[in-house]
């Protein structure tokens, strides 16, 4: 096997189809056809004379010598993303592409308005918006900016805390029912479930939904009460609130990037200007 043999889309290739076990799997996260990569595979093989994997029906087992390629590509994988950072960290035009992470709560009851605001202000930036509720890798350029709700930053990212999300139980003004809405499994929303339990709310729970906004559509319709931020729920023509804010809930919205993209010109106007408006904005404690 001869360095000068391998590319960085061969390395590319054995990574994927090592972390993710299938080249179903692989195909997705590299954007393309199971038969593609069934070839270029093969192709790399042949090229170093080795097997890199033990085929099965479950999917693909990294042999000896696919488990050292694949650790190869991981170092470098990670040595041309921080490569990347560095070199966009040195731009200091006021245009190009940013990539924002956020969940579909926040996009839909806060933030869709400020970055039209933030748009009219500086037309040669491109906003790409990935809602989700997982926090993206910016280590790896998923994502350049995160705004989310957090109790606990990674400690690898650097931002700034915007603002508090308070949470209160609302239902349809004229809904008779006792019932609950809670959040799925799914959701990934622990303190809620605690909070639902200790209160005897989680027994006259009937129905489950793993979105926010998929609680907020059921207690509209009259399907229960729920706990939805109230950021979102206020303004609800439909929905009452039904008491103060729960403390336990309350949940700090950070605004997050990596540290080697904090000084690119783009990336701190857009960071500024969101945290000055979320600051001001009353619906955030």
């Amino acid at each position: 096997m001869t360095e000068q043999s391998l590319q960085w889309d061969d390395l590319r290739t054995v990574l994927a189809i090592a972390e993710t076990g299938t080249l179903s799997g692989a195909g997705r996260r590299l954007g393309l056809s199971h038969a593609t990569l069934f070839r270029r595979l093969n192709a790399i093989e042949a090229r170093l004379g080795v097997a890199l994997f033990e085929r099965s029906r479950t999917g693909y087992a990294p042999t000896p010598a696919g488990e050292e390629l694949a650790t190869t590509a991981a170092r470098v994988e990670t040595e041309i993303m921080s490569a990347e950072r560095r070199l966009v960290g040195r731009d200091l035009r006021l245009s190009g592409t940013i990539r924002v992470t956020t969940t579909d709560t926040l996009l839909i009851g806060l933030l869709s308005p400020l970055f039209a605001r933030f748009q009219n202000e500086h037309p040669q930036i491109e906003l790409e918006i990935v809602v989700s509720n997982q926090l993206f890798n910016l280590s790896q350029r998923d994502a350049d900016v995160a705004i989310r709700p957090t109790a606990a930053p990674p400690e690898h990212l650097v931002g700034r805390r915007v603002g508090s999300i308070a949470q209160a139980v609302y239902a349809r003004a004229e809904a008779e029912t006792e019932n609950w809405v809670g959040p799925d499994r799914h959701l990934g929303y622990p303190a809620l479930e605690r909070w639902m339990k200790g209160r005897g709310a989680k027994g006259r729970c009937r129905y489950r939904v793993d979105t926010l906004l998929g609680m907020l559509a059921a207690a509209r319709d009259g399907l229960g009460w729920a706990v939805l931020p109230c950021y979102l729920a206020d303004a609800d023509p439909v929905l009452m609130r039904i008491g103060e804010p729960i403390p336990e809930l309350a949940t700090e919205l950070w605004l997050l990037t990596h540290p080697d993209l904090r000084r690119v010109a783009r990336i701190r106007a857009f960071m500024g200007f969101v945290a000055d408006v979320l600051k001001q904005d009353a619906r955030l404690a």
